[in-house]
Protein backbone atom coordinates (compact mmCIF):
# COMPACT_ATOMS: atom_id res chain seq x y z
CA UNK A 1 0.00 0.00 0.00
CA UNK A 2 2.89 2.27 0.90
CA UNK A 3 4.38 1.98 -2.66
CA UNK A 4 1.34 2.85 -4.60
CA UNK A 5 0.70 6.15 -2.35
CA UNK A 6 4.53 7.18 -3.42
CA UNK A 7 4.11 6.50 -6.72
CA UNK A 8 0.60 8.39 -6.78
CA UNK A 9 2.16 11.12 -4.97
CA UNK A 10 5.32 11.24 -7.29
CA UNK A 11 2.51 11.06 -10.50
CA UNK A 12 0.78 13.90 -8.41
CA UNK A 13 3.69 16.26 -8.26
CA UNK A 14 5.15 15.55 -11.96
CA UNK A 15 1.31 16.36 -13.34
CA UNK A 16 2.17 19.98 -11.25
CA UNK A 17 5.63 20.43 -12.54
CA UNK A 18 4.25 19.97 -15.88
CA UNK A 19 1.56 22.09 -15.45
CA UNK A 20 3.74 24.60 -13.92
CA UNK A 21 6.18 24.66 -16.92
CA UNK A 22 3.51 24.18 -19.55
CA UNK A 23 3.75 27.62 -21.13
CA UNK A 24 7.53 26.88 -21.06
CA UNK A 25 6.98 24.22 -23.60
CA UNK A 26 8.07 25.50 -26.95
CA UNK A 27 7.67 24.28 -30.35
CA UNK A 28 9.45 24.61 -33.08
CA UNK A 29 6.88 27.23 -34.81
CA UNK A 30 7.03 29.27 -32.18
CA UNK A 31 11.47 28.78 -31.85
CA UNK A 32 11.37 30.16 -35.30
CA UNK A 33 9.11 33.04 -35.30
CA UNK A 34 10.55 33.90 -31.76
CA UNK A 35 14.16 34.13 -32.66
CA UNK A 36 12.98 36.94 -35.34
CA UNK A 37 11.36 39.03 -32.51
CA UNK A 38 12.88 40.42 -29.54
CA UNK A 39 12.23 40.69 -25.88
CA UNK A 40 10.88 43.91 -24.76
CA UNK A 41 10.88 42.94 -21.07
CA UNK A 42 14.14 45.86 -20.15
CA UNK A 43 15.83 43.44 -18.26
CA UNK A 44 17.45 41.47 -21.27
CA UNK A 45 18.55 41.94 -24.77
CA UNK A 46 16.87 38.63 -25.91
CA UNK A 47 15.11 37.18 -28.60
CA UNK A 48 11.74 35.62 -27.13
CA UNK A 49 12.81 32.48 -28.17
CA UNK A 50 15.74 32.54 -25.73
CA UNK A 51 14.60 34.96 -23.04
CA UNK A 52 16.56 33.28 -19.61
CA UNK A 53 13.47 34.36 -17.32
CA UNK A 54 10.79 31.82 -15.81
CA UNK A 55 8.23 34.54 -15.76
CA UNK A 56 8.92 36.92 -18.06
CA UNK A 57 6.10 39.36 -18.31
CA UNK A 58 7.11 39.36 -21.79
CA UNK A 59 8.20 36.85 -23.77
CA UNK A 60 5.73 34.38 -21.78
CA UNK A 61 2.79 36.31 -23.25
CA UNK A 62 4.96 36.44 -26.66
CA UNK A 63 5.35 32.69 -26.77
CA UNK A 64 1.70 32.29 -26.12
CA UNK A 65 0.26 34.76 -28.88
CA UNK A 66 2.39 33.12 -30.86
CA UNK A 67 1.43 29.54 -30.62
CA UNK A 68 -2.37 31.21 -30.58
CA UNK A 69 -2.07 32.56 -34.10
CA UNK A 70 -0.05 29.43 -35.12
CA UNK A 71 -3.07 27.07 -34.38
CA UNK A 72 -5.31 29.26 -36.10
CA UNK A 73 -3.64 28.87 -39.40
CA UNK A 74 -1.56 32.31 -39.38
CA UNK A 75 1.38 32.44 -41.37
CA UNK A 76 5.15 33.81 -39.55
CA UNK A 77 4.88 36.79 -41.60
CA UNK A 78 1.61 37.38 -40.26
CA UNK A 79 2.51 36.49 -36.77
CA UNK A 80 5.57 38.99 -36.98
CA UNK A 81 3.38 41.92 -38.49
CA UNK A 82 1.04 41.41 -35.95
CA UNK A 83 4.33 42.29 -33.38
CA UNK A 84 5.09 45.03 -35.61
CA UNK A 85 1.58 46.26 -35.45
CA UNK A 86 1.49 46.34 -31.79
CA UNK A 87 4.91 47.05 -30.70
CA UNK A 88 6.50 49.08 -33.51
CA UNK A 89 10.10 48.05 -35.08
CA UNK A 90 11.20 47.80 -31.84
CA UNK A 91 9.77 44.02 -31.60
CA UNK A 92 11.99 42.85 -34.17
CA UNK A 93 15.11 40.88 -32.92
CA UNK A 94 17.33 42.89 -35.92
CA UNK A 95 16.30 45.74 -37.66
CA UNK A 96 15.19 45.25 -41.59
CA UNK A 97 17.96 46.06 -43.96
CA UNK A 98 15.89 48.78 -45.49
CA UNK A 99 16.32 53.08 -45.65
CA UNK A 100 17.98 54.21 -42.78
CA UNK A 101 17.74 50.97 -40.80
CA UNK A 102 20.86 50.10 -43.67
CA UNK A 103 22.72 52.32 -41.69
CA UNK A 104 22.81 50.18 -38.87
CA UNK A 105 23.87 46.73 -41.56
CA UNK A 106 26.64 49.22 -43.03
CA UNK A 107 28.21 51.29 -40.03
CA UNK A 108 30.06 48.60 -38.74
CA UNK A 109 32.23 47.81 -41.61
CA UNK A 110 32.65 51.60 -42.39
CA UNK A 111 33.91 52.03 -38.95
CA UNK A 112 36.27 49.27 -38.95
CA UNK A 113 37.23 50.56 -42.45
CA UNK A 114 38.30 54.07 -41.06
CA UNK A 115 39.46 52.53 -37.83
CA UNK A 116 41.95 50.08 -40.25
CA UNK A 117 43.00 53.70 -42.63
CA UNK A 118 43.41 55.69 -39.80
CA UNK A 119 45.93 53.42 -38.06
CA UNK A 120 47.81 52.48 -41.49
CA UNK A 121 47.82 56.32 -41.73
CA UNK A 122 49.69 57.10 -38.29
CA UNK A 123 52.01 54.32 -38.94
CA UNK A 124 52.93 55.94 -42.37
CA UNK A 125 53.51 59.39 -40.69
CA UNK A 126 55.36 58.43 -38.06
CA UNK A 127 57.86 55.72 -40.05
CA UNK A 128 61.41 57.07 -40.00
CA UNK A 129 62.19 57.34 -43.63
CA UNK A 130 65.48 54.97 -44.68
CA UNK A 131 68.49 57.32 -45.07
CA UNK A 132 69.70 57.48 -48.52
CA UNK A 133 73.20 56.44 -50.02
CA UNK A 134 75.68 59.05 -50.58
CA UNK A 135 77.31 58.49 -53.64
CA UNK A 136 81.11 58.21 -53.65
CA UNK A 137 83.27 59.82 -55.88
CA UNK A 138 84.96 57.06 -58.92
CA UNK A 139 88.50 58.68 -57.25
CA UNK A 140 87.15 58.30 -53.19
CA UNK A 141 85.80 54.64 -54.40
CA UNK A 142 89.16 53.69 -56.29
CA UNK A 143 91.29 54.74 -53.71
CA UNK A 144 89.38 52.50 -50.54
CA UNK A 145 89.52 49.87 -52.54
CA UNK A 146 93.21 49.25 -52.89
CA UNK A 147 93.60 50.20 -49.14
CA UNK A 148 91.14 47.42 -48.97
CA UNK A 149 93.06 44.88 -51.34
CA UNK A 150 96.49 45.88 -49.68
CA UNK A 151 95.30 45.18 -46.09
CA UNK A 152 93.69 41.62 -47.28
CA UNK A 153 96.30 40.40 -49.26
CA UNK A 154 97.88 38.85 -46.35
CA UNK A 155 94.77 36.71 -45.53
CA UNK A 156 95.24 34.09 -48.12
CA UNK A 157 98.72 32.62 -46.95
Amino acid sequence: MSRLRVSALTLFVAVLSLAQTASQLTTPGIRRVGERLACLCGACKNTVANCPMLECHYAKPAKEKIAQMQSIGATDENVIARFIKDDGLKALSSPPAEGFNLLSWVMPFVALLAGLGAVFAWIRHYRKPAPAMAELPPELLDQYRSRAEKETAGFDE
